[in-house]
């Protein structure tokens, strides 16, 4: 039977440029949305519009797919026809000066509110400056003073009377009222008082006695009117200011007389004046200082910073609801922060130097972080999951926290919160936090994951021409004739594998399209044309190729043994993969495999050295289910076989290989040959069917470009799994080679099918009596291992 076959018209994965319905994508719109992400884009929608909480979104897919970029478009569009969040402020707290106050106000306004309150504090100094110098002033209070004297002299007058009257003269100072006895006209002093005569020392001190209850009483006096006055003084000062600041204070008063908070902070800043006129008298004298003093040594004490108003977020120039985009989120740039200034080793703070974060800044819109970014900064993951639970934010400096500096302590009033935070990353990052973060279920419930294909359909050709366009407008660049927008679709599919999809990781796409653009800069064109796609394809695969050319150099001298004709027993060429990252290869590798009597099984040298990883173990164990279930229906399977990937120094991995370690096995067990010029991919289950493997393309080049160099004689090729057909995206000389029928491409679903393409001969099924056909592989490999069981049994015992 003769073995399938694809034609070259199966690996036909070219885009038909007679269909575009343009001449190049000038004619073209640019392309507005996403492309290919249906379900990811209905996914936004219905989280965008869930008010409820927990509804945050996070982006998941691989990077490269337009998440960002889809992110700001659709939050832009929906956050437009929001309505504006206030202004926040913060204002001084009169009550509790440690926690300054948070007030709201309608976007716009808080900036208004702090240039009033700035005009205030210029004006109101000046006024009340004014008030106090001038005549009618000082006249009033000079008649309160004069008032304050006379009464003052008038009890003292009498204080005096009263105490010649008692034979005492009334000496005033500055330590206080004291008497001095007269003795026969003259006062004397202390000496000469302890002199006199007891009797009249006696009569002295019950005279002075009396003298004191009537001085307490004339004290007490002095000490009210001159309380009295003082407060005369302050009410008159107090009447004065009131009268200067009252155009001002009643102008702010009307103006935000519908905000409760700012008409009670009003009245503290009016009381705070009055408290305080005198810092207000002297600050206008402080010009008049001497020049010599050193200007840090003249710090401000005035009251006036109470009365200045910290703008924290002012949307005077949103549209709409704001949409904040960051991609450095530190703790401080989420939550805001505490400014302090150290001078001279004393550090200090106020709630002027409050300063606003991510949260403050995207209040009533959007915020979208980096998941990557997030996880990066310390803190940052705790303080949005705090901001969300709370719907509060919360001020703390870091510093604070940690208790490092001894700082003057500010707690600012939280301010309520309302915001959608999207978080754009990877699937493994979604799947770390849905699994070791409770919370994160919680407040993330909706899941935008975006795919790396999409169908290769006309209307997503279309708006991938579309997409060019926008591109060719934005960097000011050439246009894409229709062969190079074919071209790109081509690509577009070779980087998914697979002829019916194409990409959607649009930032590999535009690396093609700079480099396809160059390319026919430096070309003199006046478009863009299939021929500097591929060139751009082709350049940026030499600039990463050198151990890929390398390994070919030592294909072709022998450091690396591979026949590529003949036939050998036991011996195989399967393919593999080399990923370097920004570039991936494939090659073949020498399989070998040796089978003799034993209980040992299938013995994987790989995995004996730990050079095997996991799903590649599990691969060769899948061929010892497969063998016996295959051939030891009527006999114990008495098998060793070592299986090893000969001059592999690194580790490998996959079960891409398992169909190749299995021929490979059928082989050496029927001493059939193999034929060196057919190499083989894909995978093995336990009913010997042929599973799919990644990289087929890539492998199918790699065994092609070393025939190629070795000369092509029409007998090489390769077999792969008959599922992997969709997934041939094959260079143009492979293509042209199985044209010409230099080179073979075998699907095959089952082992039986291989092994009959490697060796030649019929693989062979059970007759009705449960043998196999006689000389197939499957009846030479079933006598092999009924030998060994016979010969096993028959062994005998050794005697101890």
């Amino acid at each position: 039977m003769k073995p399938k076959e694809l034609n070259y018209k199966d690996l036909d994965y070219r885009c038909s440029e007679a269909a575009f319905p343009f001449r190049n994508t000038g004619e073209l719109g640019p392309f507005e949305g996403i492309i290919g992400q249906e379900r990811a884009s209905r996914a936004m929608k219905f989280g965008l519009k869930m008010k409820m909480r927990g509804y945050n979104i996070y982006m998941s897919g691989p990077t490269g797919t337009g998440k960002t970029s889809f992110a700001k478009q659709i939050v832009n569009e929906m956050a437009a026809s929001m309505k504006i969040p206030d202004d926040w402020c913060y204002i001084y707290n009169f009550t509790q000066p440690n926690q300054p106050m948070a007030i709201n106000l309608p976007a716009g306004m808080g900036k208004g509110f702090q240039s009033d309150m700035d005009a205030f504090v210029k004006v109101i100094k000046q006024e009340i400056v004014n008030a106090f110098d001038n005549d009618q002033y000082e006249k009033e209070k000079a008649e309160i003073m004069e008032e304050y004297e006379s009464k003052k002299n008038e009890l003292l007058d009498k204080l005096s009377e009263d105490a010649e009257s008692h034979g005492f003269k009334v000496n005033t100072g500055s330590s206080g009222i004291y008497f001095l006895p007269i003795v026969e006209g003259k006062t004397i002093s202390e000496e000469e008082f302890e002199n006199l005569d007891d009797t009249i020392k006696d009569q002295i001190n019950e005279k002075t006695n009396i003298l004191q209850q009537e001085t307490l009483d004339i004290i007490r006096k002095l000490k009210n009117n001159e309380k009295e006055t003082r407060q005369k003084v302050s009410e008159w000062e107090n009447r004065i200011a009131l009268l200067a600041l009252g155009v001002q204070m009643n102008d702010l008063k009307e103006k935000y007389k519908k905000f409760d908070v700012i008409l009670k902070f009003l009245d503290n800043v009016q009381q705070d004046i009055l408290d305080n006129l005198d810092d207000f008298q002297e600050e206008e004298s402080s010009e008049e200082q001497p020049q010599f003093i050193i200007p840090f040594m003249q710090k401000e004490e005035t009251p006036v910073y109470k009365y200045k108003v910290n703008v924290l977020v002012d949307n005077s120039g949103l549209k709409g609801a704001p949409v904040i985009v960051d991609f450095n989120p530190t703790y401080p740039n989420l939550i805001g922060k505490i400014e302090y200034e150290n001078e001279f080793g004393s550090v200090s703070t106020d709630y002027t130097k409050i300063k606003p974060g991510l949260f403050h800044l995207a209040n009533g819109g959007y915020l979208i972080l980096q998941a990557r970014d997030v996880l990066g900064n310390p803190q940052a993951y705790e303080a949005i999951n705090r901001v969300l639970k709370t719907k509060k934010i919360n001020i703390e400096n870091m510093k604070d926290q940690a208790g490092v500096v001894a700082v003057p302590a500010l707690k600012p009033q939280p301010i309520p919160v309302d915001i959608k935070v999207i978080m754009v990353g990877n699937t493994s990052i979604y799947q770390l936090l849905y699994e070791y973060e409770e919370d994160f279920r919680k407040l993330f419930k909706v899941k935008v994951d975006f795919d790396e294909e999409m169908e290769r359909s006309e209307e997503n050709i279309l708006k991938l021409a579309s997409f060019i366009s926008g591109f060719c407008r934005k960097e000011e660049t050439l246009h894409f004739d229709r062969s190079g927008v074919a071209s790109v679709v081509e690509y577009a599919s070779w980087l998914v594998e697979d002829q019916k999809k194409l990409t959607t990781r649009f930032n590999d796409i535009v690396e093609i399209l700079c480099e396809a653009c160059t390319w026919a800069q430096d070309d003199r064109a006046k478009h863009v044309k299939a021929k500097h796609v591929r060139q751009a394809v082709k350049e940026k695969a030499a600039r990463c190729d050198r151990v890929d050319k390398k390994i070919l150099e030592m294909l072709e001298d022998g450091t690396i043994m591979i026949d590529t004709a003949g036939e050998q027993v036991g011996q195989i060429n399967g393919l593999t993969v080399m990923d370097m990252g920004d570039y991936s290869f494939g090659k073949p590798s020498r399989i070998t495999a040796s089978t003799y009597i034993g209980e040992s099984g299938i013995v994987n040298v790989e995995r004996e050295v730990d050079l095997s990883g996991t799903s590649h173990s599990k691969g060769v164990l899948i061929l010892s289910g497969y063998i016996g279930q295959k051939y030891a229906q009527d006999f114990p399977l008495s098998l060793t076989a070592s299986l090893c990937f000969e001059q592999l120094y690194g580790g490998v991995d996959g079960d891409s290989a398992s169909s190749a370690e299995l021929y490979a096995i059928l082989s050496s067990l029927a001493e059939v040959p193999i034929k060196q010029y057919i190499a083989v991919t894909g995978s093995v289950n336990q009913k010997g069917e042929i599973q799919p493997v990644g990289g087929v393309s890539y492998k199918i080049e790699g065994f092609f470009e070393l025939c190629r160099h070795r000369g092509l004689d029409g007998r090489h090729g390769v077999i792969i799994p008959h599922q992997n057909i969709r997934n041939l995206v094959l260079n143009d000389e492979v293509v042209e080679a199985v044209r010409k029928k230099l080179f073979h491409i075998y699907p095959v679903a089952n082992i039986d099918e291989g092994i009959q393409i490697l060796t030649g001969f019929e693989a062979g099924s059970r007759n009705p009596d449960g043998s196999y056909k006689k000389d197939t592989i499957n009846f030479l490999v079933n006598n092999k291992l009924e030998k060994y069981a016979k010969t096993v049994m028959g062994t005998p015992r050794r005697r101890k």
